[in-house]
């Protein structure tokens, strides 16, 4: 399983009715945190229900949850858009 397949599988606790998610560890290269072959920096996209109401801050501690220990080891950076689906219909 790649570290895109495994991040996907986690994030699925979620509910997720969007999910985008882009490899820009290229963009890092020689960065402390990067490594040979990427899969240390990501860009994620994210809608879900399970994210009415909450702050963006529980929003991603709930990311960083589903993500376990992963946060530590590959993923070294990771952007995150997290929204719910009436801040997508708005």
């Amino acid at each position: 399983m790649t570290v895109a397949d495994d991040i996907r599988k986690r994030l699925n606790v979620l509910a997720p009715s969007l999910l985008e998610l882009q490899d820009e560890s290229a963009k890092h290269a020689g960065h402390a945190g990067a490594a040979p072959g990427g899969n240390t920096h990501w860009k994620l996209a994210i809608v879900s229900a399970a994210f009415t109401g909450k702050s963006t801050v529980a929003r991603h501690r709930m990311i960083y949850s589903a993500l376990g220990d992963l946060m530590q080891h590959p993923i070294h950076a990771l952007s995150i858009t997290a929204k719910s689906p009436d801040e997508i219909d708005a």
